[in-house]
């Protein structure tokens, strides 16, 4: 451990774990709070991507800092061998507050005011804040969305994340089922991939299953890259038109045709907070 870490912070008990580092639980005797310290064993970072994404994790967390719907970075503090980030820490009985949005959306299916309330609405105000500042956070999915101890939402785990104030952004990144097409076929892409990965959720969240599926990687990617969007009767019988016409527009294969996160957070279906009225009695 950094010695200024273990100066200004009492390290606890190891709370998660990831293909390069752990999350400990740490408590700063200053403020009397509790924090998480996930620390990165640089040489687990066998190329130059994974060494890139290192460095830029905590610069990018930095860059958008001050949204309340986004993990916020503390402190930053390297050595030989690790690099330390203390940040806000997201834990608790996931019943009452804490825990994922994969633990979540695992045990049922969401009702449309509380997956717009609770999920659609502050997920979407992070996205649009990171956009804002020239950020796309790439891997937008259930696991990277936590929740307090008080029920709100924090996006977290920005080591994909990449800066495209300065053009289009490459490179594979992200979780099989959340993927947008673009990334898959190689292609340059902009920062509303992140837009897709969320219509991906709201889909799951109202339906209980992904809108594009396989057994296997290779066969989700293929059916992503078809992007053929259905809505099953007897799953979807009970959804709002409302709602499946914002999934058609964040889950739409033409990226120049895809909402961006500010025209979600402006669509009918976030603006009334999910009630369940037909897109007739919205005009």
């Amino acid at each position: 451990m950094s010695e200024g870490l273990k100066r200004d912070y009492q390290i606890g008990e190891e709370i998660g774990r990831g293909r390069f580092g752990t999350v400990y639980r740490c408590f700063s005797p200053v403020s009397g709070e509790y924090f998480a310290c996930k620390s990165i064993e640089k040489k687990l970072l066998s190329d130059s991507i994974d060494k890139e994404c290192l460095e830029k994790e905590a610069k990018i967390m930095q860059i958008v800092s001050g949204n309340p719907n986004i993990v916020q970075i503390l402190n930053v503090y390297e050595d030989d061998d690790y690099l330390h980030m203390v940040m806000e820490l997201c834990d608790g009985n996931s019943a009452h507050g804490g825990g994922d949005l994969y633990e979540r959306i695992t045990k049922r299916i969401f009702s449309e005011s509380e997956a717009c309330v609770s999920v659609m609405n502050p997920l979407m105000e992070a996205i649009a804040h990171c956009q804002r500042h020239g950020v796309a956070h790439r891997d937008i999915k259930p696991d990277n969305i936590l929740f307090d101890r008080r029920n709100r939402l924090k996006l977290a785990d920005f080591g994909s994340a990449d800066c495209f104030h300065e053009g289009f952004m490459r490179g594979i990144v992200g979780t099989p089922y959340y993927v947008a097409p673009e990334v898959i076929s190689g292609r340059d892409y902009n920062e509303k991939i992140d837009v897709w990965s969320a219509g991906v959720i709201l889909y799951i969240m109202l339906s209980g299953i992904p809108p594009f599926y396989g057994d296997s990687a290779a066969e989700i990617f293929e059916a992503v890259l078809r992007g053929n969007l259905r809505f099953p009767t007897r799953i979807f019988h009970s959804v709002s038109s409302s709602a499946k016409d914002l999934l058609r527009r964040m889950l739409c294969k033409d990226v120049s045709k895809r909402f961006t996160a500010e025209q979600v957070l402006k669509h009918p279906w976030i603006t009334s907070g999910g009630e369940t009225r037909s897109m007739t009695d919205l005009t």
